[in-house]
């Protein structure tokens, strides 16, 4: 599905998503990641069976107000000791499957929020 979206300036958008891909600005990813507005991170979580406390705390130091972790074709909810330290940094965390991440990520970035999109394809 393509995306079309507004973003002010130069702020990353993700223009479209699919069976194991999403594009940000039209550039297409296959792997995990982390879309922030201003730049985009490659994530070495392998897929959400393999989360670990790890990776949780490399995403507290993006310092995003909120973070958005898609959790591949369907909502999973994580292990609330995973993301305890995000929630006592004062980061919000909002767990929904990946298209529902990619526009939530479009629409906060938009109104140029401090999101992060963490992005599983499993």
């Amino acid at each position: 599905m393509k995306l079309h979206v507004s973003v002010p300036g130069s702020r990353n958008a993700i223009t479209g998503y699919g069976e194991g891909y999403v594009l940000v600005n039209g550039q297409r990813h296959e792997s995990s990641v982390i879309v922030l507005p201003d730049r985009v991170l490659p994530w070495d979580a392998t897929g959400f069976d393999a989360l670990s406390p790890e990776h949780f705390s490399s995403l507290k130091e993006l310092r995003a107000e909120i973070l958005l972790l898609g959790t591949g074709p369907r909502q999973r909810f994580p292990d609330p000791r995973l993301t305890a330290p995000l929630a006592a940094a004062g980061v919000g965390v909002e767990v929904m499957d990946l298209k529902a991440a990619c526009r939530t990520f479009n629409i906060l970035a938009a109104e140029e929020r401090k999101v992060a999109a963490a992005l599983l394809f499993r």
